[in-house]
């Protein structure tokens, strides 16, 4: 059997490039929970038409390699977007299209500017392709500055809209300063688009700079399959394709992703709409309880809290997984709760404020008290 020991780990430390010696591998804890609200995903259910495509999957969708670039699905996804299907590039997961994006477009040293607080990934995405991360602060009103992000001359610009882990929707004209004046590629994450009624993806092609990118594991609730796509001009997705490589897509996914976006959009919009329902109804109680959630656009909202970790542990507790956010950016402690069918969200809510009180009972019993 080998052995590692502490030399052999330093050596491995020295054998890694420099730019990725600091990174720490995504969260790996995921102790089951009686209610994971904990990663933004669909908890209404899996698209009908998807599932039953599932049931029909033979042997040779499991002993044989999918399509190189999964015509099939582009063909659907650039019919649901209103693009080309040339003008679509697939990926597992639409981190994965972000990913290729960047090292297709930026090289080693250059820069990529991202509104900070984002997606956790971004500026891990930067290091493991040897570019530099520049982070820029949101405006008061958690706006994008378009200014300040143009003002980094990055060659990459990332936009989340809405942005995770905030909810905000970034203002349109200040996605518009963004893609017109930005010096090198603008990527446009829409991964929650869908929950906020809107969105850019049928704009890719149409500016020789802009990336938009989507994902099926959210609205559509198809997390587990690991479909993500991205919508940009012929000539920009031919180039992601070039890093992306073949076979990024599993056969029996390919085919029911194909079918949800064609059969289940009727589907998957109800259940956006009875998301974003439950988030103002959830939204409401939470003031009406002395929290300041801050106003989302997605399927998700971030709750300003103090000692976030000690409060999504004390919720856990209570059967509740949810987001701990330390110290953001402007922000401070916070934590991030994905909506849920509506008997769930009660729950949540009745576990927030029970783990709020012990956590506040442990600070008042560690204080010394006045006037020592």
């Amino acid at each position: 059997m080998t052995r590692v020991n502490a030399g052999s780990a330093s050596a491995s430390l020295e054998l890694a490039r420099a730019t990725i010696r600091d990174l720490v591998p995504y969260p790996t804890e995921r102790i089951p929970c009686e209610a994971d609200l904990s990663d933004n995903t669909n908890l209404f259910g899996a698209p009908p038409a998807a599932m039953r495509e599932l049931a029909t999957s033979g042997r040779d969708e499991i002993t044989r390699y999918p399509g190189l670039y999964t015509r099939r699905l582009r063909e659907a996804l650039a019919e649901y977007a209103g693009v080309r299907p040339e003008e679509i590039v697939t990926g597992c997961g639409s981190d994965d299209v972000i990913d290729s994006a960047i090292r297709a477009f930026a090289e080693p040293g250059e820069s990529l500017a991202y509104s900070d607080p984002t997606f956790s990934m971004i500026p891990v995405f930067a290091k493991v392709n040897g570019i530099v991360p520049v982070p820029v602060p949101f405006t008061p009103s958690l706006d994008i500055d378009p200014d300040a992000l143009l003002a980094t001359n990055a060659r990459v610009i990332y936009v989340c809209a809405p942005n995770n882990p905030t909810g905000t929707a970034p203002s349109p004209a200040a996605i518009d300063r963004v893609i017109e004046r930005a010096p090198g590629i603008v990527i446009l994450d829409e991964a929650y688009a869908e929950f906020a009624g809107a969105g850019r993806v049928a704009d890719g092609p149409r500016h020789e700079r802009l990336v938009v990118t989507r994902t099926l594991s959210k609205a559509f609730g198809m997390a587990g399959f690991r479909i993500g796509y991205g919508a940009g001009s012929a000539a920009l997705i031919h180039d992601i394709e070039k890093v992306r490589g073949p076979y990024k897509e599993n056969g029996p996914g390919e085919r029911a992703a194909a079918c949800a976006v064609r059969e289940d959009v009727d589907w998957m919009q109800e259940l956006a709409a009875r998301a974003v329902e439950i988030r103002e109804r959830f939204a409401a109680l939470l003031r009406e309880r002395g929290f300041d959630p801050i106003p989302s656009a997605a399927n998700f909202m971030l709750v300003p809290v103090a000692q976030a970790a000690r409060v999504a542990s004390a919720m856990r507790e209570r059967g509740i997984a949810v987001r701990p956010y330390p110290s953001l950016r402007s922000i401070g402690d916070a934590i991030r709760i994905t909506m849920a069918p509506w008997d769930t969200m009660e729950r949540v809510l009745d576990a927030l404020v029970a783990a709020r009180g012990t956590v506040e009972q442990e600070h008042v019993t560690r204080t010394p008290e006045s006037g020592r």
